[in-house]
């Protein structure tokens, strides 16, 4: 969703992005990886070669080897599709943030929505309620269902139409420049109850940096028709990923800045399910927060590390450590 991520561990991390109601994770698009593993062999992985190491590398992260190839399904987009940003006053956040929801609840698959509370772009310092959308289907198609997000209240911003698509993965590439600090904090969420949202609102009205963000990542369609078990990233049900995005240029800054960050994550916690998205994981939690981010398939993916890694050499990481 920003062009600078990089997509080698975008995609063995999992992979979120524009297309994945219509094609599925980056990871759910590989067709083969090249590693080369601890003991310096080069190996090739697929469903058909070390299907079992495939099975791991395909959200296990770079625990495995150092993967130097990456084969990948293609799929026909465009040229064009239909995407951009609608914003709105922080002061109509509920109600965005509610209509948000109910536009999520039944989505097509070509149909992408996020939503988020966020500053102008302009470094105003100015908060908005926003949605960014794509959809990846017909142009005539793509119309008729973002209208209704054109249509809902008095939108301060509507920046939705078409664009290609290396147009749409380039949009938000100002609001993450280089050299800027950052600190994340997200989870997946059981519901996006009223409460919730509530609380988003209040936590945001805190932010102290202009360039701080909460996201909502809705996920759906195609990366939701995977079993929780084909691939070592578990996360495969229609819901949403809370992300707390706080980043900031002058480090005297940095204390307050991590600060909100982790007290927003605090109060969203009541509303958090058990899962995270091992991308977003910072190097500060508590507990085991690599066990809860592949869950059921931790233990597998430990038997797999056992089995590649065992002396752990790959470790600089979301560490899998091995049984042994």
């Amino acid at each position: 969703m920003v062009s600078s991520t990089g997509i080698a561990g975008l995609t063995l991390g999992g992979g979120l992005g524009w297309l994945m109601g219509k094609h599925g994770l980056a990871l759910d698009n590989l067709i083969s990886i090249e590693l080369i593993t601890a003991e310096g062999e080069a190996i090739r992985t697929s469903k058909d070669e070390k299907p079992d190491l495939f099975w791991g590398v395909r959200g296990g992260g770079g625990n495995f080897g150092v993967a130097t190839g990456f084969e990948y399904q293609l799929h026909p987009v465009g040229p064009e599709v239909t995407s951009g940003l609608i914003a709105h006053p922080f002061e109509r956040a509920r109600d965005v943030l509610r209509f948000y929801r109910e536009s999520t609840a039944a989505l097509p698959d070509e149909h992408v929505l996020f939503g988020t509370l966020a500053h102008a772009p302009d470094g105003s310092g100015v908060k908005l309620a926003a949605m960014v959308t794509c959809h990846c289907g017909p142009l005539a198609a793509a119309e008729k269902a973002t209208l209704p997000l054109k249509q809902f209240g008095s939108p301060v911003l509507d920046a939705v139409g078409p664009m290609s698509y290396c147009e749409l993965n380039g949009m938000l590439d100002a609001g993450y420049p280089k050299g800027a600090f950052n600190y994340w904090k997200s989870t997946f969420l059981r519901q996006l109850s009223d409460d919730a949202i509530d609380t988003m609102i209040a936590c945001f009205a805190r932010c102290p940096t202009p360039m701080g963000q909460l996201l909502l990542e809705h996920v759906h369609g195609a990366a939701t028709r995977v079993g929780v078990e084909e691939t070592a990233f578990p996360h495969r049900a229609v819901g949403y990923n809370f992300l707390v995005l706080s980043q900031w240029m002058d480090p005297t800054m940095t204390d307050r800045c991590i600060a909100w960050a982790r007290e927003t994550y605090q109060q969203m916690e009541p509303f958090a399910a058990a899962g995270r998205y091992v991308n977003y994981l910072g190097d500060d939690e508590p507990g085991d927060p690599v066990a809860a981010a592949y869950g059921p398939n931790y233990g597998h993916l430990r038997e797999l590390k056992t089995k590649y890694d065992p002396k752990n050499f790959f470790r600089m990481n979301q560490n899998i450590r091995p049984l042994v």
